[in-house]
């Protein structure tokens, strides 16, 4: 049996977690919203239309972050087409995604339910084929309180009080071709940076987070970031990062280790926003907004060009297994042990599409493989992250060499002094046993051991059997005398939760 040891001092501290790193993202894109969140006429669907039993999964999940509207869609999207009376708002082609838009949401709509959700919203302004007007004008909207044409239509149309929207996307992927609108780093960079100026105009309080590169693999990624941050560094508050990962072929280990990776990545975009906050004598630090990420099997998507024109169709409804829910804990591991500098997060997305949970129109909703993972690390993620540097086997892997079979993250409750462990065998075949050094944390006697893993690394959760897949408890774990072992069953994620006999 492979073996892996760490240890758990609470001095070793990285940060504090930012809430904010278990968001999602909700957009205008195949069924997230229609027949997703929102269904008039569902059996569970509120006096607004949104579904209550999608919402009430949603609290479960644990999301204090929504992110709207897009994603693609929001390059090509006037935000006054989703406002008033909803028999009166206009049908749009999406030139993104080849949809029909109907705008019956928009942002009232949104931003009344994420209140209901209780998650706050992180708002997408449209830099493809608008700009600084349309979006200082949305942050008056959602922001101003009254007195003004914008505040006052907001409060025509129910909202007597502001939104108060603390933080706003500056544009979506706008490096990538296939975006509506597509610039150049400079010509958004420029765009980006008197965005910005105008939308602290209207509310200074607001938070900004500028477009970096829409993956590690474009050309331009780098100098991309390093253009943007020269004409917006003082401007803003983040730079984002979008990451998607997937199987390739029978290459399990290789997708396993794909966090490997996401940490590259990460600390890649780091070290340029420290370049360009060292070559041109900034103060401040900026962080990132990782605001898209997930298991996505881009290989299986026609691409938007092959699509036929449709109203709310099935996109990239990928149905997720144990192995996908093994590598989104993985990442979130990942999130945790940067965030220092990583301060948001969002799976992308919610509902139906590349999603932790599906929906059926009239019918039932349910979890996917991925939400199980997401959920416990939301709920038991918040806290001290302290640094944990594992010493663990190693195995060859095609794609990312060698790499350890152990990603381990620790977080620490101050007030209860309750340490979370959250950790990822890669190994397929073989258990590991993990040696935890508690002799920092004396109290630590008590434990609980939960993991996700199934004898069918391919087992998924669906409509049918709607708990195939779900955490289990083990009975394994040992602690006293300030150490602790426990076994990670192959191919597992695992939550291990050590308090104080108490």
């Amino acid at each position: 049996m492979n073996r892996a040891s760490l240890t758990v001092d609470p001095a070793l501290r990285v940060s504090d977690v930012d809430p904010r790193l278990f968001g999602s993202f909700v957009e205008h894109m195949g069924r997230c919203v229609y027949t997703g969140i929102y269904e008039p006429g569902h059996p569970s669907a509120d006096e607004a239309g949104f579904r209550q039993d999608v919402a009430g999964l949603i609290r479960e999940l644990g999301v204090p972050l929504v992110r709207y509207p897009g994603g693609n869609f929001v390059s090509a999207y006037k935000w006054e087409d989703g406002i008033g009376p909803r028999e009166q708002r206009p049908r749009r082609l999406d030139l993104a995604w080849r949809s029909i838009e109907t705008n019956q949401v928009g942002v009232d709509d949104f931003l009344r339910w994420c209140r209901n959700v209780g998650s706050a919203p992180m708002m997408a302004v449209n830099l493809g084929t608008r700009g600084l007007d349309a979006a200082r004008d949305l942050v008056e909207y959602c922001n101003h309180p009254s007195g003004t044409y914008w505040s006052d239509l907001r409060r025509a149309n129910g909202s007597a009080q502001p939104y108060d929207v603390k933080l706003w996307c500056l544009g979506n992927e706008m490096d990538g071709p296939w975006q509506i609108g597509h610039k150049t780093a400079y010509e958004y960079a420029r765009l980006a940076a008197e965005t910005a100026k105008a939308m602290r105009r209207v509310d200074p309080g607001i938070e900004l987070s500028a477009c970096g590169s829409s993956n590690q693999q474009m050309p331009t990624f780098g100098g991309w970031e390093a253009t943007v941050l020269e004409e917006t560094y003082d401007l803003v508050d983040y730079v984002s990062l979008h990451t998607y990962y997937e199987q390739i072929g029978d290459d399990r280990d290789s997708f396993l280790a794909r966090a490997v990776d996401f940490d590259r990545f990460i600390d890649a975009v780091v070290a340029t926003c420290d370049h360009v906050r060292a070559k041109n004598g900034h103060r401040k630090r900026i962080n990132l907004a990782v605001d898209e990420w997930n298991v996505w099997y881009q290989s299986r998507f026609a691409g938007e060009e092959n699509l036929d024109w449709a109203e709310a169709p099935r996109l990239i409804e990928d149905t997720y297994s144990v192995t996908d829910a093994v590598v989104v804990g993985d990442l979130l591991i990942t999130l945790l042990r940067h965030a220092d500098r990583v301060k948001i997060g969002c799976l992308a997305q919610l509902v139906n599409v590349i999603a932790p949970i599906r929906s059926e129109p009239g019918g039932p909703a349910w979890r996917q493989a991925t939400f199980h993972p997401f959920a416990l690390t939301s709920r038991h993620g918040r806290g001290t992250v302290l640094r944990t540097d594992a010493v663990a086997p190693t195995h060859e892997t095609a794609a990312q060499g060698e790499v350890p079979v152990l990603a381990a993250a620790a977080v620490r409750d101050e007030e209860s002094g309750e340490v979370t462990l959250f950790a990822v065998n890669r190994d397929q075949g073989q258990p590991l046993t993990l040696d935890l050094d508690l002799r920092a944390c004396p109290d630590l006697t008590v434990g609980k051991h939960l993991a996700v893993y199934d004898s069918d690394p391919e087992a998924v959760n669906t409509a049918e059997q709607p708990d195939r897949v779900a955490p289990r408890p083990l009975e394994d774990l040992k602690a006293s005398g300030g150490r602790a072992t426990a076994v990670l069953p192959p191919l597992s994620w695992n939550m291990i939760r050590l308090s104080g006999d108490r």
